[in-house]
């Protein structure tokens, strides 16, 4: 039999390939990235539903934190916009590897939003990513429009984790999460009615990609963000995080085994996206040496 903690490790790895997976739906669905968002939000949005009230949470909010849950929400919206346009656009490699750069921009967004000093191992690995991002503009010129894409991604992806590191201070995570997803529906739905863009074809999917929607709303959205918080309640932050650190890892391997040469890239591409890739593990691993040794000058 498997203890709690194996278990719950094995969960945080399945999450992680869950969220690499993500990537593959994305250029699996034949739709345009808003409405790819829009299905998946409002599917999501329902299935988090039922399990808010399965568990009967109480979704009683302030009129300040229900206006940050809907910022998050809309940010949260145009981050998975921009990513499914940056696979469109490119390939699922190319956005993963450049969307691994997420870790930095919370780096350098971090000390504005709690309001603390930069240390100087952030901006010197920041730079390294920097030089891996401009080896892999230099061997995927084509990919240039992806790559902008991924990075814009990127950046909401670390914007929307530094607002929901302090709401899920004063909210339980899957009332923020029902919130959050629901407020991206809202938004999306309104400029798309301000576009004029709904009619009976919106919803006429073909099979396939129903299949591949509600795989990607139900596992791939609800169930993760509810594993996720639960896994991340007894996985410590650290662990965490350099798990996560995996999924383009997984998705590139995943997207190279289902899409075959459409994905395979040149020997430079791979070596620009090592760079990032180690640079985020290696700013992880020194973070936390770092205040495992500031605690125990701090208990002598």
């Amino acid at each position: 039999m498997l203890n709690a903690k194996l278990k719950n490790y094995l969960l945080l790895h399945l999450i992680v390939f869950i969220w690499g997976f993500t990537a593959i739906l994305g250029a699996l669905i034949s739709l345009d990235a808003i409405p790819l968002v829009w299905f998946r939000m409002s599917l999501a949005a329902v299935f988090i539903g039922i399990y808010v009230a399965f568990k009967r949470l109480n979704l009683r909010v302030s009129k300040k934190l229900l206006t940050t849950l809907i910022i998050a929400g809309g940010v949260i919206a145009l981050h998975w916009i921009t990513f499914f346009m940056a696979i469109k656009v490119s390939n699922v490699s190319v956005t993963l590897a450049t969307i691994s750069t997420g870790a930095f921009f919370t780096a350098f967004l971090e000390p504005i939003f709690y309001k603390r000093k930069m240390v100087w191992y952030e901006i010197m690995f920041g730079l390294i990513v920097i030089a891996g991002l401009y080896i892999i503009f230099n061997v995927g010129a084509q990919y240039k429009l992806g790559i902008l894409l991924a990075l814009v991604s990127a950046l909401l992806s670390a914007i929307f984790s530094l607002i929901n590191g302090k709401l899920v201070q004063k909210l339980d995570s899957t009332v923020i999460g029902f919130y959050e997803i629901s407020s991206g529906v809202l938004l999306i739905t309104l400029y798309l009615l301000f576009n004029g863009e709904f009619s009976l074809e919106y919803f006429q999917l073909s099979t396939s990609d129903w299949m591949y929607m509600l795989l990607l709303s139900s596992v791939c959205t609800a169930f993760a963000i509810v594993a996720s918080v639960k896994v991340m309640k007894l996985i410590s932050p650290y662990t965490v995080m350099l798990t996560i650190n995996l999924e383009p890892i997984y998705g590139i391997f995943l997207a190279y085994l289902i899409f075959g040469d459409a994905e395979k890239m040149s020997e430079g591409f791979y070596v620009g996206g090592a760079v990032i890739l180690a640079t985020v593990l290696a700013n992880g691993i020194l973070k936390n040496t770092l205040k495992r040794k500031t605690a125990i000058s701090q208990d002598k």
